[in-house]
């Protein structure tokens, strides 16, 4: 089989590069020509470990190449992934004008019968309402499958090439069998494949980004009860995770999630529950989202008591991006409380070690450095919002040594806040109240 990648962003860059490392002829296809140019050179756009070792062997050998051309997709391939944004739109809900264009589309411009393989992320309903179109003007045989992604940002790959599940949603039999024929090699070494129907497939990506962002509000709002009461989170949390019912992944409270799936797939889901008539009972869903916000203004009103003020302060911000291994900026909690402090008088320059160039894109009156060092220098505090390794190995003797004041604001819970504390550092940790011994006090 040959296959075509339609939509080459995140998901579809690592889906083509990953299905030519599997054995496959691969045509990637997007509408944005600099994309496809990048790409077809053996690089990605974007920043994800291992995708560009993989373009570069492929892309070399021609197994894996890219164009803007659907109908050089249509004609050549015999299963096609969607692989389309769906960005939030009005109200939450998922904007699907993409996906909608790319599978009328490419039905019309079919000439012999296909599998279209639905990855993008719906709203519940939408693969259905897909088949129906497809079979309306594509060749008689053509059918529509969905398979969500679970894709990590910075693990992207991995997570492709040895996922902990499959999952496909079919109508009719065949297209089950023609997805296990693209998976065999990761079916035969032991993973597990869940054949259900279209809308439970589609629900499976949203309802797990769902769950795993009330895991990370849930760790969030124990933290603000450990700050009222002088409880230690990440202790808490630690508790918590041993218990093999609940597990420790995504139990790390801090500033809270951001991305571009998280916050979009939740609000999506509550959205197309009230479409359903089932808005009530995804009513927590909504005091997640307002708990993930509310820690981002929580810190910065932090800031604001520990300086006694933003006017003319000076901020150093380490990190940018949503979160460590990757560039992306999308609804990021680091670039929001950046750009928040600025806003409300602050001199804020920000360090990130991938993602300078997507942050001066979105925040482009922020000031930013190369070197943590530098983004630092005069700083009156330093606030650690984005846990990339790096900043845990910065000395704390080193920063001093640039700052104005030694004021210490650790949103990620990623530094060593008692030996910070001992190097003579003021330390703030939100839901650590007895860290090194005592709580940031405010300057003045």
């Amino acid at each position: 089989m040959r296959l075509s990648v339609i939509g080459t962003g995140y998901l579809g860059a690592v889906h083509a590069a990953c299905m030519a490392e599997l054995g496959f002829d691969v045509v990637g296809v997007d509408t944005d020509s600099e994309r496809v140019a990048t790409l077809a050179s053996g690089r990605a756009p974007f920043h994800e470990p291992g995708l560009d070792a993989l373009l570069a062997r492929h892309t070399a050998t021609r197994r894996l190449r890219f164009t803007t051309s659907l109908a050089e997709a249509a004609e050549v391939a015999d299963v096609h992934f969607v692989c389309v944004g769906t960005p939030q739109g009005d109200g939450g809900a998922a904007d699907l004008r993409a996906v909608d264009a790319v599978v009328g589309g490419l039905g019309a411009l079919l000439r012999r019968p296909a599998l279209v393989v639905g990855k993008s992320t719906v709203p519940v309903g939408t693969a259905r309402r897909l088949r129906a179109t497809l079979r309306a003007v594509a060749p008689a045989g053509t059918e529509l499958a969905w398979n969500p992604e679970f894709l990590r940002e910075g693990h992207g790959v991995h997570d492709t090439l040895r996922p902990d599940r499959l999952v496909v949603g079919v109508a009719e039999p065949d297209a089950d069998l023609a997805l296990r024929a693209v998976y065999a090699d990761l079916v035969g070494a032991g993973v597990p494949w869940v054949a259900t129907d279209l809308e439970t497939a589609e629900l499976a990506k949203v309802a797990a980004n769902a769950f795993l962002a009330t895991k990370i509000s849930f760790a969030n709002a124990m933290a603000e009860l450990c700050d009222a009461s002088g409880a230690d989170i990440t202790d808490l949390t630690h508790v918590l995770g041993l218990d093999p019912r609940i597990g420790s992944a995504f139990l790390g409270a801090g500033l809270g999630f951001g991305g571009g799936c998280l916050p979009k797939d939740v609000r999506a889901l509550v959205a197309r529950g009230e479409q359903l008539g089932r808005g009530s009972a995804l009513g927590m869903l909504r005091e997640v989202d307002a708990v993930n916000a509310r820690r981002r203004s929580a810190l910065v009103e932090d800031v604001v008591q520990l300086l006694d003020g933003l006017e003319g302060r000076r901020i150093g911000v380490l990190g940018a991006s949503f979160k460590p291994g990757s560039d992306d900026v999308r609804d990021s909690p680091a670039l929001d409380v950046a750009c928040r402090l600025q806003a409300g008088g602050a001199v804020v320059t920000v360090h990130d070690p991938q993602a300078l160039a997507t942050a001066r894109a979105v925040a482009p009156t922020l000031r930013y450095a190369a070197d943590p060092l530098v983004a630092c220098r005069d700083a009156d505090a330093v606030l650690h919002l984005t846990a990339w390794p790096e900043y845990a190995t910065i000395a704390p003797a080193d920063l001093a040594a640039v700052t104005r004041g030694r004021l210490l604001v650790d949103a990620r819970h990623g530094l060593d806040l008692v030996g910070w504390r001992r190097a003579g550092w003021r330390v703030h940790a939100p839901g650590r109240p007895r860290v090194g011994g005592q709580r940031a006090v405010p300057v003045g």
